[in-house]
């Protein structure tokens, strides 16, 4: 396993503030399971992106196989809306807010759809060095809250927006505000979003959750299992919103996952994945 010693034509070692420096933790635990022979998520590109990057990555992070396991768990469920997206409108615009070093592209592509990433600056110039994109792609450095980057989108396609470990770190009127925001911007879209349980997110703004030494920043939104309902209050442009359960799953996490999904109190505060469908504009008289 690479843990970032120097090597002879490796990118150069990124520095990235704390937030986007999560862009780095979940590239390496998805590369951890990945590297598995029974992997619930197969991503080369991940692993080739570990073995490129002068990053002390387990040192810095860990080589934890269960956290490996639920971050790869996590991205299949992005991946399989988007998938699904893809066949429904096989040349629609895919929008990734806050991408970070993200390899969906490489797992779901259909060779026909467009791809925006927006992220911050510091970001796309590490994205851009390790992932350059291709014609069908396009990286746009800005803030994903302030909404500017959905005047890049054509309105002409299908929109999916994925929001991917991004809304956690907002703060919750921003949070709501950037929902209520695409809602309207993309009628008849869709957003496909995260979230942590409220007892997580107390935890990391309490500075107490972390392991081997690497502490992950506060979140100051967070949202029960239970609670994706309320999501329809961020604005009357919200016509559905609709679960998304992960499925698979090696050894005990496979054992104990259809508890989790299922038995409260875990059904209702467990980290959760959802999808919310965006109402048709009134066709004018």
């Amino acid at each position: 396993m690479t843990g970032g010693a120097e090597r002879p034509g490796a990118a150069k070692r990124p520095e990235l503030a704390a937030v986007p420096e999560t862009a780095l933790w979940t590239l390496w635990h998805r590369a951890v399971e990945a590297r598995r022979p029974d992997t619930v998520l197969a991503d080369p590109k991940a692993v080739e992106l570990v073995d490129r990057i002068d990053y002390p990555f387990a040192q810095r992070f860990g080589e934890n196989a269960l956290l490996g396991q639920l971050q790869a768990l996590r991205a299949a469920c992005f991946d399989r809306e988007v998938a699904d997206f893809l066949v429904r409108e096989p040349r629609g615009t895919v929008v990734c807010l806050g991408e970070g070093l993200e390899t969906q592209y490489w797992r779901v592509d259909n060779g026909r759809a467009r791809w925006l990433s927006v992220d911050l600056p510091e970001v796309v110039a590490l994205r851009g060095e390790l992932l350059p994109p291709g014609p069908r792609q396009r990286y746009l450095a800005a803030d994903a809250t302030e909404l500017g980057w959905a005047e890049e989108v054509d309105r002409d396609r299908a929109v999916l927006v994925s929001a991917q470990g991004l809304l956690m770190y907002l703060p919750p009127a921003r949070a709501r505000a950037l929902i209520a925001g695409c809602a309207e911007r993309f009628p008849g879209g869709s957003l496909v979003l995260d979230a942590v349980p409220r007892w997580f997110g107390r935890l990391t703004r309490n500075g107490r959750m972390g392991a081997h030494g690497y502490q992950a920043p506060p979140m100051p939104w967070a949202m029960d299992a239970g609670e994706r309902d309320k999501l329809r209050s961020a604005g009357p442009a919200v016509a559905a919103v609709r679960d998304v359960r992960p499925t698979g799953g090696r050894g005990l996490v496979g054992a104990l996952l259809p508890i989790a999904l299922t038995v409260p109190p875990l059904a209702t505060r467990r980290p959760s994945v959802t999808v919310l469908d965006f109402a048709e504009r009134p066709a004018r008289p």
